[in-house]
Formats: C-alpha cells, sequence, structure tokens
C-alpha cells in the first residue's frame, strides 16, 4: 500500500475532527481549516490509490 493511502487518510481524519469542532465551537476560521484538510488528505489518498494501480499494473504487464 503506498504511504499516500495512509497519509491521505491520516489527514482526512484530522480534518474531519478539526471541522467538527470548528462548528461545535462556532469558529469559522478553525472549521475551513479542517475542511481543507480534510479534502487534500482525500487527494493525497487518491494519488496513493493511483499509485497502487500503476504498480499493480506494472507488475503483472
Amino acid at each position: 500500500m503506498d504511504k499516500n493511502r495512509v497519509e491521505g487518510t491520516k489527514h482526512e481524519i484530522k480534518g474531519a475532527i478539526k471541522e467538527g469542532v470548528g462548528k461545535v465551537t462556532n469558529n469559522p476560521v478553525k472549521e475551513a481549516a479542517g475542511n481543507l484538510e480534510k479534502n487534500a488528505g482525500k487527494v493525497q489518498k487518491e494519488i496513493g490509490k493511483e499509485h497502487d494501480r500503476q504498480r499493480d499494473y506494472d507488475k503483472h504487464h
């Protein structure tokens, strides 16, 4: 498994927590920062998935 998948998942979870805390505490800056980190984590995770797909493809062809 590509390290980007693991790191992306971590960022996605951390971002979701920050976003939730921002909502609960009525802190739009923390909420926005959490949303940004969550979405960046999703992108990083997708990059990792693509690396895994490419590695599997190369292994079988």
